[in-house]
């Protein structure tokens, strides 16, 4: 493979530690981990913003009920 290096893992504890090289090292500090068969895939998680989130969905078309209806306007009301 072109985009491989040998690696050792190593044990802490209960934890197997594998330290990514300089040239994989990702520009995030959580990844998603999971197996498949017998390898394990690494995944940055984006850690985009909340406008960018909004700002992909897409656009509400359904009119909402006016919740204000039947309500006295706020210089009406008297405590």
């Amino acid at each position: 493979m072109a985009n491989s290096c040998h690696v050792y893992l190593l044990r802490d504890g209960q934890h197997q530690v594998l330290n990514i090289p300089d040239e994989f090292a990702l520009s995030t500090t959580e990844v998603l981990l999971r197996k498949e068969g017998n390898r394990l895939i690494i995944e940055p998680i984006s850690s985009g913003s909340l406008l960018s989130l909004l700002a992909s969905l897409e656009d509400i078309t359904e009119n909402f009920p006016d919740v204000d209806e039947g309500l006295l306007p706020l210089d009406d009301i008297v405590l």
